[in-house]
């Protein structure tokens, strides 16, 4: 990833290979972890509404607008990720 990509707060998922908690095509959210980032992961909230380590290579950053992540960050009920695209 691009260093500029690195602080993405979404990401969309492209692959999910071995890791059930994941959706292709599912924007998450990222939590930001500049070790695991230079590692090769990115920390993601996943479907079981925790943080976890994934391959970094599973995701696309996003560069949203305000207004969409603003959309994307209220509070929901048991909702750890967005609808897929």
């Amino acid at each position: 990833m691009k260093a500029e990509k690195q602080t993405a707060e979404f990401a969309l998922c492209i692959e999910n290979r071995d890791c059930d908690d994941l959706e292709k095509g599912k924007v998450y959210r990222v939590v930001i972890d500049r070790d695991a980032i230079q590692e090769g992961y990115l920390r993601i909230i996943d479907e079981s509404a925790e943080d976890y380590l994934y391959p970094a290579a599973y995701f696309v950053p996003l560069d949203l607008p305000q207004e969409v992540r603003n959309a994307l960050t209220r509070p929901t009920h048991s909702r750890a990720a967005v609808a897929p695209l």
